[in-house]
C-alpha cells in the first residue's frame, strides 16, 4: 500500500494563501494569518520559557511603550526568576500575527487586530482594556487637499493599515456620511509605508492613529477631516496567548497591575510621559506631547459592555466579509482562576 503524502509546511502554507485568494478578494485582509495556520494550531500549550521569560509585544504606542521605559515590571517580576523581551511591531495585526505564531507572549492592540485574529484561528484572549480614545484615531488629509468632508471622499483613494483600529473607524465615519464602504478605493500599507504614500499624493486621505497621526499633524501640516469622536470608542486591548495566560495567569495578572500603576502616575503626569517616551519613540517632543494628550489612562477588567462593542465590530466586518465566519468574542475573553 502506497503511503499518503503528507505535505510539507511549505506546501501547507501555499495551499492556505492560494485558498485566501479564491474565497474573495475582502478575505485577503486575514492572508498572513492563514498562511501561518499551521503555527497556530500547533501552540496548543505555553512555550516551555514560559517558567522564566514573558516576551511582549508593542507598538509605537500607549502604556506599554511607558512601562518599558520605566522598567518596573523586569522589577517585579525579577524574584520570580521571569526576564522580560521586549519586541517592537509596526501595527496590531503584525503584533497578534507574532502571538499567533508563538513569537510573543502578550500585547496590546486596537479594536480590530484581535477579530481578525480570532476569525484566523490564533489562540488569544482579551485580558485587559483601557478606557475609550476616540480622539487619538482619525481620517486625514494633505494641507492643501480639497476635501472637507468625509463625504466628500467618495471615489476616492484611502489608506490605511489592513485589519487595524483605524479600517473599523473607516467604515463607521462613511456609514455616518451616507456612503458605502465600496464608495471608496481602499489601499492597504503599514504606517510607515501609508505616510510615504500621503506624501506622495498616491492617496487622497489616510486613516491613522498616534503618534503616527500627531507626527503627521505636527511635521507635514495633515488636516483632519473626522476623528472617532461619537463615531467609535477606540479600546486598547491587552491580549496573551492563551497557553500563557493558561500557564502562568500569576505574571499576567502583575503585567495588569503594573501597566494599571503606569497608566495612574502618566495620567497625572503628562509632561513626564513625554518627556520619558520622545527618546523611546524618536520623535520631537510636541509630537508626543500631541498624542500623550489624547490617551486613555486606566486598566480594566473586560467587561460585559465591552463584550457587547466589541461584538458589534466583529459583525459589521462579517457583514462587509471582511472576516469569513461570525465570531463570538466571548469566547475569548479570559477568565482567570480565583
Amino acid at each position: 500500500m502506497t503511503r499518503p503524502t503528507i505535505p510539507s509546511r511549505q506546501r501547507l502554507t501555499r495551499l492556505a494563501r492560494r485558498l485566501g485568494k479564491a474565497l474573495a478578494p475582502a478575505v485577503l485582509v486575514l492572508g498572513t494569518a492563514l498562511a501561518h495556520a499551521p503555527a497556530a494550531l500547533a501552540q496548543t500549550t505555553a512555550p516551555a520559557s514560559a517558567a522564566k521569560e514573558l516576551r511582549i509585544g508593542y507598538q509605537k504606542y500607549g502604556t506599554l511603550v511607558i512601562l518599558k521605559a520605566k522598567g518596573s515590571l523586569e522589577k517585579r517580576l525579577a524574584p520570580l526568576g521571569v526576564a522580560v523581551k521586549w519586541t517592537e511591531f509596526p501595527a496590531g495585526p503584525q503584533l497578534l500575527e507574532g502571538l499567533n505564531v508563538g513569537s510573543i507572549d502578550f500585547g496590546t492592540t486596537g479594536e480590530a487586530p484581535p477579530i481578525f485574529a480570532q476569525a484566523a484561528g490564533a489562540n488569544l484572549v482579551y485580558v485587559g482594556n483601557e478606557p475609550p480614545a476616540p480622539v487619538a484615531e482619525a481620517l486625514i488629509v494633505p494641507k492643501e487637499s480639497p476635501v472637507k468632508t468625509v463625504a466628500d471622499l467618495k471615489g476616492k483613494k484611502v489608506v490605511l493599515n489592513k485589519g487595524s483600529n483605524t479600517h473599523y473607524l473607516l467604515v463607521k465615519l462613511l456609514e455616518k456620511a451616507g456612503l458605502k464602504y465600496s464608495d471608496v478605493q481602499v489601499a492597504f500599507l503599514p504606517p510607515a509605508d501609508a505616510r510615504a504614500a500621503f506624501e506622495a499624493r498616491q492617496v487622497d486621505a489616510w486613516a491613522i492613529w498616534d503618534p503616527f497621526l500627531a507626527a503627521a499633524e505636527k511635521q507635514i501640516g495633515a488636516k483632519v477631516v473626522a476623528d472617532g469622536s461619537g463615531v467609535v470608542p477606540n479600546h486598547q486591548f491587552y491580549l496573551a496567548a492563551r497557553p500563557y495566560a493558561e500557564a502562568r495567569p500569576d505574571v499576567v495578572k502583575i503585567v495588569l497591575d503594573e501597566l494599571d500603576k503606569v497608566d495612574q502616575w502618566g495620567k497625572k503626569n503628562p509632561a513626564e510621559v513625554t518627556a520619558l517616551l520622545a527618546p523611546q519613540l524618536g520623535l520631537d517632543a510636541a509630537i508626543v506631547d500631541l498624542a500623550v494628550r489624547r490617551y486613555s489612562y486606566g486598566v480594566h477588567p473586560i467587561s460585559d459592555e465591552v463584550v457587547a462593542q466589541q461584538q458589534k465590530v466583529a459583525d459589521v466586518f462579517h457583514e462587509l466579509k471582511l472576516i469569513p465566519k461570525p465570531i463570538r468574542i466571548s469566547d475569548v475573553v479570559w477568565q482567570p482562576k480565583k
